[in-house]
């Protein structure tokens, strides 16, 4: 639909996105790749999800939170949600203070999602230790718990130390910005996460059952609500590896994904469409299409 250097384009999408109704808009992100990003082999139809090994190293990742902003100053509606955010290959405190940035900017519209991502070549050239990058971001998300509240904060853990910073302004709310949390798998780590610090839980892929009911359980154990935002999202099939998928192929998982307790559900225009001019058009699709298969 476009190519990685046509950000105006990607802002223009996102401002139809919101006249035609869609809460959200979800941005992601690499800061470099390597090698290792298409280990797996490249996938076969260039339209389908970036993951893990599936990708050419020359993909374009345009910053996210730049881009975000761009998004928010012609959008007074509308989500940003920055899924994912590398965080462990950023300091907290700077990434905090762009994150708070851009969350006061949009009066709250932010949605963060930290996560630490799979590429062993991203955290080399980083100069980041990969196999320490579970325990920086658990720091990095109780720094960042410390700083919503409020100045001065110090704080002393293995990967980062600081004493009586100053940081201000902070987020919009005094809680910080909402936090999706999301992976491949409900692992005891993520759901530490998810219940201390997540407003929502983005999986990767569908989760099981008693995954489901295992959030469930321990967000009601730690005495805070069940029913946190649920994102789900529906998956194209490509008849070729040159060719859209239907859409509303697609849009048949809805009703089951919200009877499992799901309750945003992404897209992905270019799977859909190639005609750059055709996203407003596409969003008021979806939104009829949807509205057509609930029950």
């Amino acid at each position: 639909m476009t190519t990685g250097r046509d950000l105006p384009t990607l802002v223009r999408w996102a401002r139809e996105a919101e006249d035609t109704g869609f809460d959200a808009v979800m941005v992601s992100e690499h800061i470099v790749l390597g090698p290792d990003a298409g280990a797996g082999g490249v996938m076969g139809n260039p339209r389908d999800y970036a993951l893990p090994g599936n990708q050419d190293p020359f993909t374009p990742w345009p910053g996210s939170l730049m881009l975000l902003s761009a998004i928010a100053s012609v959008t007074s509606r509308i989500r940003l949600a920055a899924a994912a955010v590398l965080a462990p290959l950023r300091h907290p405190l700077a990434l905090a203070r762009d994150l708070g940035t851009l969350d006061l900017l949009s009066e709250g519209r932010l949605v963060v999602q930290p996560t630490v991502s799979w590429s062993r070549d991203e955290y080399a050239a980083l100069g980041v230790p990969f196999g320490e990058r579970g325990e920086i971001l658990d720091e990095q998300l109780e720094i960042w718990e410390l700083l919503w509240r409020g100045s001065p904060v110090s704080y002393e853990g293995k990967h980062f130390a600081f004493e009586d910073v100053y940081f201000e302004p902070g987020a919009y709310r005094p809680d910080g910005p909402r936090m999706w949390i999301g992976g491949q798998h409900l692992h005891d780590r993520l759901l530490r996460r998810l219940v201390r610090y997540g407003h929502g839980f983005h999986p990767l892929g569908r989760p099981a059952p008693e995954e489901l009911e295992r959030l469930r359980n321990a967000l009601m154990a730690a005495g805070r609500d069940p029913g946190i935002e649920m994102v789900g999202g529906v998956r194209p099939t490509f008849p070729d590896d040159h060719s859209v998928a239907p859409l509303a192929l697609a849009l048949e998982s809805i009703p089951e994904q919200l009877a499992q307790g799901f309750t945003t559900i992404c897209i992905k225009p270019s799977q859909y469409i190639d005609d750059p001019d055709g996203v407003g058009a596409f969003c008021r699709e979806v939104i009829a299409r949807t509205d057509a298969v609930l029950p």
